[in-house]
């Protein structure tokens, strides 16, 4: 008999617990033809904004080893042309759809709030407050603690989907960073953002990449996302999705031992555009070989 995979985030039920980590994904088009996207937990979007943002500089990717430097800067299409032509092709498909979006300010982060709150076809929001490579006021939302209450606070007052906060790992206690958005209503937060990293051309004495610094992200940051989605887990009831160098279907399984209620496949999508329906089908066949009924059995066993 097949084992149950459903898991629970926020008010969303997800039919396995293997998502695609915003910014590695696009907006499925190209990796539809691949696989069925209607196998995936849920779709989560590249970082949208209200008005479309052309980025940082170029050259904006590096491979580093055992992972990748980017800095993107939040390119994106905006509001407007992502509901026009993007989410049509994504309704087509039978699976969640979390749209990850930030604003240069409050302000902006609440308008969008509202907007995507009544738009048809988006059944999560993933708050993003924790960019590193992108030097607005609005990243301090992730790194201090009573500016990171007053926006889920104020975000949450627009919105009755499910509200997920994507935090930074550039804090001295993640725990604390967690219960706050618990305590301030979100629904459900995503562990970790990308850490900042540096590469320098010894020839031309400058960084790699066109913005001095990127964010890290693959096989190299996932000790330090293990480690805080299981220090987050302690404190807060709120489920979190697990994001940091997940390539196989074992390092997803240690994300929710460690107490993840889903995991985020990023970086490995570049590698191999069939890496999620692995870790998915990966899940599936440790499930049945150690008898484990239902996933939910494994979440959060792990022994201090």
């Amino acid at each position: 008999m097949k084992p149950n995979t459903e898991v629970k985030v926020g008010k969303l039920i997800l039919k396995n617990p293997v998502v695609t980590a915003s910014g590695t994904f696009g907006y499925g088009l190209e990796y539809s033809q691949f696989f069925d996207l209607s196998l995936l937990g849920a779709i989560v979007i590249k970082g949208l904004s209200i008005n479309p943002k052309e980025g940082n500089p170029p050259p904006r990717i590096y491979e580093t080893p055992c992972g990748m430097l980017n800095s993107i800067g939040l390119q994106n299409i905006g509001y407007s042309y992502f509901v026009k032509e993007k989410l049509p092709f994504l309704k087509r498909f039978d699976t969640k759809i979390i749209v990850n979006f930030f604003g240069e300010n409050l302000r902006e982060y609440i308008e969008l709030a509202e907007r995507l709150n009544d738009t048809d076809g988006v059944h999560a929001l993933e708050m993003n407050v924790s960019c590193p490579n992108k030097n607005s006021h609005w990243r301090k939302m992730g790194l201090i603690p009573e500016l990171l209450k007053e926006a889920v606070r104020e975000v949450r007052k627009v919105t009755d989907k499910t509200l997920i906060i994507k935090l930074s790992p550039q804090v001295t206690d993640i725990a604390e960073m967690a219960k706050i958005c618990e305590d301030e209503g979100a629904d459900a937060i995503s562990l970790i953002n990308t850490v900042p990293a540096m590469v320098i051309d010894i020839k031309t004495r400058r960084s790699v990449i066109g913005n001095p610094v990127g964010g890290l992200s693959g096989p190299a940051i996932r000790p330090i996302a293990l480690r805080m989605v299981w220090e987050a887990s302690k404190v807060v009831q709120i489920p979190i999705i697990g994001i940091g160098g997940i390539i196989t279907a074992e390092d997803a399984l240690q994300f929710l031992i460690a107490g993840a209620k889903a995991v985020a496949v990023g970086t490995a999508n570049f590698i191999n555009p069939l890496s999620a329906m692995e870790v998915i089908k990966g899940i599936e066949n440790f499930l049945i070989t150690e008898g484990i009924k239902d996933i939910n059995d494994l979440i959060g066993t792990v022994t201090d």
